[in-house]
């Protein structure tokens, strides 16, 4: 089984994983628009990102797990509308493809990873610690998205079949 483990948001990611193990991970395709040449997923290459990569897999063999992303205390207005039309280009795509779409929220897969509370830098020490394999790949503070999501493309990899 293909899980697409997706970290959403402009700076997020997309891990590509099966049979427990790291087929590839990208950064989130994004594009500037307009006038201001504000940044924004960049919802064509991300379509072609992830059909390039299922071509040849039976859509039933096939999870999309996505980051349940919510509003959170102290930011801004704009930044929160942003995120959550970031996830919410990524939710169409899916059900676009046709594509089998979970959610998990951070606290569950930070949980199951003795993540919660911890600083930022914690989940790309944990994906190093767990995927030493691809530690160059992570070898950046600003890897932390591409860390999240293999975490949450694990998390589902480990759990799913206990929540059958």
């Amino acid at each position: 089984m293909l899980i697409i483990g997706i970290d959403p948001g402009i700076s997020g990611a997309i891990c590509f994983f099966k049979n427990g193990k790291i087929i590839e991970i990208i950064d989130m395709p994004n594009m500037t628009d307009g006038k201001k040449n504000k940044k924004q997923v960049n919802g064509a290459q991300i379509y072609n990102e992830i059909s390039e990569r299922i071509k040849n897999i039976p859509k039933n063999e096939i999870n999309v797990v996505l980051e349940q992303v919510s509003a959170m205390p102290g930011q801004g207005v704009t930044s929160m509308f942003n995120f959550g039309q970031s996830f919410g280009v990524i939710k169409g795509i899916c059900a676009a493809m046709r594509l089998p779409l979970h959610f998990v929220r951070p606290a569950k897969w930070k949980k199951y990873f003795n993540l919660l509370n911890s600083e930022k830098q914690a989940s790309r020490t944990k994906a190093i610690e767990i995927f030493p394999e691809i530690s160059n790949k992570l070898s950046k503070k600003k890897d932390i998205n591409k860390a999240d999501a293999i975490l949450i493309a694990s998390f589902f990899n480990n759990t799913y079949k206990l929540e059958d």
